[in-house]
């Protein structure tokens, strides 16, 4: 037996103005979309404009279709240049300042953030800050990380009387998922280290949280957009995947 309990919300977190995502990252440029689009609601239930009592409408994103999905694949392929492109050969230290930057504008997010996982997969206040600040931490913990494992690196080791120098470099075009239970945190945990080791990354945000994504993704552009790392596909047709497995 379903039951409805009926509360008062507090005016400091209403949600006032729905956000349409009208906006996707690709090839450095945050370009506009103007295809079909997909209604967020929450389910917290609010009364709307007309008095009726109905789920609370966040926004929408675009109904991103295979010929954008292709493009951002082409994009981040030309960026990796088979490992020849300008991110997987930046040096190091200039790599991990662009990440120092980004997780310093992603800072200036963090009330919108919270709101929106508040509303959109219904967390609380407390668990949505944690998960906000969580993942702050987690990039520059994972810059730290990186910055000792290239220290490491620059030295020899020495295995059977033979002395190498062993390096780890990227792979390729890196394909992240976002689940919906932890919409940012468990999505940069794939992202960050992807992109900090000198991959290429389509980056494509959960189903339920997805402007949770929008309110970051407006950092990325000032931090990579020279290198076109990093491309954010809001959501995709079903056939996307067999395009993607096919190359």
């Amino acid at each position: 037996m379903e039951t409805t309990q009926k509360v008062k919300i507090d005016a400091a977190i209403r949600f006032e103005e729905p956000i349409h995502c009208t906006q996707y990252l690709v090839d450095g440029e945050l370009k506009i979309w103007e295809g079909g689009t997909s209604d967020v609601f929450s389910t917290i239930y609010t009364e709307n404009s007309k008095g009726k009592v109905g789920p609370t409408l966040l926004g929408s994103i675009p109904d991103m279709e295979t010929d954008a999905a292709l493009d951002a694949l082409n994009a981040a392929e030309k960026a990796f240049n088979r490992g020849q492109g300008a991110w997987p050969t930046m040096k190091v230290k200039d790599r991990l300042k662009c990440l120092e930057v980004f997780a310093k504008k992603m800072q200036e997010h963090r009330e919108e953030v919270v709101e929106l996982l508040m509303w959109e997969i219904a967390k609380n206040k407390a668990d949505s800050y944690k998960e906000f600040d969580r993942t702050v931490d987690y990039i520059y913990d994972t810059i730290e990380a990186y910055k000792k494992l290239d220290r490491k690196s620059a030295k020899f080791d020495k295995q059977a009387g033979i002395h190498a120098h062993i390096r780890r470099g990227p792979l390729g075009v890196v394909l992240c998922l976002g689940p919906y239970n932890y919409p940012l945190n468990e999505t940069f945990c794939l992202l960050i280290p992807a992109i900090i080791m000198g991959n290429t990354a389509i980056f494509k945000p959960a189903k339920h949280g997805g402007t949770i994504d929008y309110a970051i993704i407006k950092s990325f552009p000032r931090e990579f957009s020279s290198w076109s790392c990093e491309h954010c596909l809001r959501s995709w047709a079903k056939d996307c995947f067999s395009h993607y497995a096919n190359r």
